[in-house]
């Protein structure tokens, strides 16, 4: 059986993991869910693995989930899949992870992309979450994480409507962190990846540990957060190696320790 979802390992500690499903436009089915939560829970557990990209491919991203399996769903059924679990793998992961989004990121998969830290779009990129065209709603963070990257207005024309919002616009209202030729949409995310993998290991997790949370505590109790985590730091053999090379005026060599 052809995987949906691959995982190549490359220089750099980096991972490119791609969803590669381009009969159903990327939709994703459980199959694709399950292969991603595993992967993901895979790289948790690889030290060599810095910084992870996150694709479809030169085409499309992933055109939603696979109404083939939903048309028919009853309630107890959607309950008793839990999906949100796959999900957790990813929403969980500790390193950075940078998605390449061309083509269509919609719904789920818009929903997929803004599970990751940094959207690299090519100017193909579309996304959206037209669950409500469907008699639905969005049901994997659409309503949540959107609000929180693009606030309320942007995001409830965004939700009601099912609009489609091009990746210029995506880039405009704070749904991309950057917008490029879509022949460069993946060799952007790999020269960022490079960029990212290397700098200190354990820095990157705390910073990204702590920028989350702040979209769930109170001002005080973030700060309070990230100053401890900054403290900690200091313990650490990569920042006496970062503070050591800038002093003498040479790159660092960073181990994660």
């Amino acid at each position: 059986m052809k995987q949906t979802v691959t995982m190549e390992c490359i220089e750099d500690h980096i991972a490119i993991v791609k969803i590669d499903r381009p009969e159903a436009k990327n939709a994703l089915n459980t199959e694709v869910r399950k292969h991603l939560a595993q992967i993901f829970s895979e790289l948790t557990l690889n030290d060599d693995i810095r910084v992870v990209i996150l694709t479809g491919g030169e085409s499309v991203f992933a055109a939603g989930a696979d109404l083939k399996e939903l048309a028919s769903a009853q309630t107890a059924e959607m309950y008793l899949r839990h999906t949100e679990r796959y999900w957790q793998a990813i929403a969980h992961y500790p390193k950075p992870v940078i998605a390449a989004v061309n083509g269509y990121a919609l719904g789920g998969g818009c929903e997929l992309a803004m599970h990751a830290d940094i959207i690299i779009a090519g100017e193909s990129a579309q996304f959206g979450q037209p669950e409500v065209k469907v008699g639905v709603m969005p049901g994997a963070g659409g309503t949540q994480r959107l609000f929180r990257a693009v606030g309320k207005f942007h995001a409830m024309r965004m939700i009601l409507t099912g609009c489609l919002v091009s990746a210029q616009e995506a880039y405009q209202i704070g749904l991309a962190s950057q917008v490029v030729p879509d022949n460069e949409t993946i060799s952007t995310a790999i020269k960022m990846a490079k960029t990212i993998a290397r700098l200190p290991p354990i820095a990157l997790e705390q910073i990204k540990e702590v920028a989350l949370m702040s979209e769930d505590v109170p001002l005080n109790a973030g700060l309070s957060l990230e100053r401890k985590s900054f403290q900690l730091l200091f313990d650490t053999q990569d920042q006496k190696e970062g503070m050591q090379a800038f002093i003498e005026k040479r790159h660092p060599h960073y181990q994660g320790k």
